[in-house]
């Protein structure tokens, strides 16, 4: 174990490398309720050329290597479950260009989401990315990793589906190039009109590769953003009026959410609608072309707007919004999960009541939160619950109600997002033989030895 130690701090050096007790407990777990599960190192490198030297070394070895962002995932998915080395890509956080024009910027793996925010403020000020709601130090390849979503994720689909390029390094230790950058210097497309070879990677939570560099898509920054929110206690009619919302093409974010606190907020469904403009004028055409399709719920005294006092509307622009972390410990025990399914937009009403009725029955704080993807094409519905660390009891309610959503998405038909180990095995067993077998072939070629992140989507 020493020579190991030794040559990792030959790759990366010794102030990069650690095998130090309180240093494997941070690393053994994530915020969110899966058991954790210790390393025998952490690396920390600095370039792609240190990462190559790293798992040849894992792959000569067979040392099991799991690459990490900032380990927001809360599903367990940087969780070294068969110990080995986390390869915390912190130190790799360069924004190596933005293509003005064309509209895309190259970042390193470990580059976080608010330094891209803070960058392109600052030189670019006419673009921006889509930005998730987690904390600003989450990374924006473990969110691509995860078929992540942000603030313009009813545009544009998934941020995964924004990528534009992509650089991996390879079990074997090699280096591939993914899209346009295979063969020219500009990254402007993940594959057409190639054969689109980024699904070997994006969704597999580094079981097949490790990103270290990624291009991502930007979009016009408007000078001005706003929002709306439109109520109602008819949990029903929420998916044909997100059918008349999409339909305008008008609003860049939908949300919906439905929390028992404060008590303004009980028995209600919020849907927040977030709307942008270069000028007054943009900005009033689209707040009426909103209002407008809204109209027949007005006038059946079905629903309405929510004036919405001057000191709410900055928090609710918030980019990431910081309303989500502090959910977090409403408890004050720092405990924070939620399953977040992806389904068909005209399920929301069984989502909205299963998570009423489970709060109720394992006597826990909830939130339900959806995010709609596309046009509608479909939805991230959150059961997101709150819970006290130190109180293992609610920890054990907690764990049973995600459990139980996950046999009702399932039966509801749909799909995990950022899936836990269990969900994965859940997923698989349900799945097609075919696709399955296709999925065990792709990780047995790409990682013959087993050793990235094992313990994800294996197929037995």
């Amino acid at each position: 174990m020493k020579n190991i130690l030794q040559a990792l701090a030959d790759a990366v050096g010794r102030d990069y490398v650690s095998d130090q007790p309180e240093e494997m407990y941070f690393y053994a777990r994530d915020p969110g309720l899966m058991p954790p599960h210790q390393p025998d190192y952490v690396v920390v490198p600095g370039t792609v050329e240190e990462i190559q030297t790293v798992v040849r070394l894992a792959s000569r070895e067979k040392i099991p290597i799991v690459p990490m962002g900032a380990g927001m995932a809360l599903t367990g998915l940087i969780i070294p479950l068969k110990g080995g080395i986390v390869l915390d890509m912190k130190r790799m956080n360069r924004i190596l260009e933005v293509h003005e024009k064309a509209r895309y910027a190259l970042v390193e793996g470990g580059t976080s989401q608010g330094f891209l925010k803070s960058y392109l403020e600052e030189h670019h000020p006419r673009l921006r990315h889509s930005i998730p709601d987690s904390p600003a130090t989450a990374t924006i390849a473990a969110n691509v990793m995860i078929h992540g979503q942000g603030r313009l994720t009813q545009q544009y689909g998934f941020n995964s589906d924004m990528v534009s390029g992509l650089e991996v390094v390879l079990a074997s230790g090699e280096i591939c190039r993914i899209g346009s950058c295979a063969v020219s210097p500009d990254w402007f497309s993940k594959g057409a009109p190639f054969p689109d070879l980024s699904g070997l990677f994006l969704g597999w939570f580094g079981a097949t590769g490790i990103i270290t560099k990624i291009a991502v898509k930007l979009y016009p920054r408007k000078k001005m953003r706003d929002v709306e929110i439109f109520l109602t206690d008819d949990e029903e009619l929420v998916p044909s009026m997100i059918y008349e919302l999409t339909h305008t093409e008008m609003v860049e974010d939908i949300n919906i959410f439905v929390q028992p606190r404060p008590m303004i907020f009980r028995g209600n469904h919020h849907i927040a609608l977030f709307f942008t403009g270069d000028t007054d004028e943009e900005l009033e055409f689209k707040r009426k072309l909103i209002w407008h399709a809204l109209d027949p719920y007005i006038k059946s005294k079905d629903g309405g707007f929510m004036g919405i006092p001057p000191v709410m509307k900055p928090t609710l622009l918030d980019m990431p919004q910081k309303s989500v972390s502090r959910f977090a410990d409403v408890k004050k025990g720092g405990g924070f999960e939620y399953s977040g399914p992806i389904i068909l937009v005209e399920k929301y009403p069984q989502c909205a009541r299963k998570i009423v009725e489970l709060a109720a029955r394992y006597d826990l704080g909830y939130s339900g939160m959806a995010r709609i993807i596309g046009r509608g094409h479909s939805m991230m519905y959150g059961f997101a619950f709150t819970f006290n660390r130190a109180d293992s009891e609610m920890m054990a309610r907690t764990r049973s109600a995600l459990c139980e959503i996950s046999l009702f998405v399932l039966e509801l038909g749909g799909v995990f997002w950022k899936p836990t180990v269990e969900e994965q095995k859940m997923a698989l067993e349900k799945m097609d033989p075919n696709t399955r077998a296709l999925m065990k072939m792709i990780k047995a070629n790409l990682d013959p030895l087993g050793i990235m992140n094992p313990g994800n989507w294996e197929v037995a």
